[in-house]
């Protein structure tokens, strides 16, 4: 799956806006997602952090809450992740991340573009690349 250069960087910068709004007192990482779907939708979220760590949100997560409270199921084409403080190297969804983007892709029968951000690069990959031979709703019919 592509995108054009106007689709990628208005996903970008939705996903940088998002992370802007990051609550990140901990960590002091603030990170964005954008999720693009494809009727050209895009819903955002930010991380969350929690004194009990382990209740902390992941900025995908979020995102992917809101597009499931919007009532979305599937149609899944892209998704920007940033991070503020990511220099060189891209940041990446972590794996709890990438099983809940998967659900959302699995539904509708896409495997996203997953652009990974830092302020000196893009990383484009496909969220079967990061996601090899995921478990999904399909594993329980």
């Amino acid at each position: 799956m592509s995108l054009s250069q106007s689709e990628e960087q208005a996903l970008i910068d939705a996903a940088f806006a998002a992370a802007r709004g990051a609550y990140a007192p901990y960590s002091d990482y603030p990170v964005g997602a954008a999720l693009l779907f494809d009727d050209g939708a895009v819903i955002t979220g930010c991380n969350v952090e929690n004194a009990s760590y382990g209740l902390s949100l992941c900025a995908e997560t979020v995102a992917v809450a809101k597009a499931f409270e919007a009532g979305r199921r599937g149609g899944l084409k892209a998704v920007a992740v940033v991070g503020l403080k990511a220099d060189r190297d891209p940041i990446t969804p972590c794996g709890r991340c990438r099983q809940v983007l998967n659900e959302v892709a699995a539904l509708g029968g896409t495997d996203p573009l997953v652009l990974c951000v830092s302020a000196e690069d893009v990383r484009r990959v496909s969220l079967s690349a990061l996601l090899p031979h995921a478990f999904g709703p399909g594993h329980l019919g």
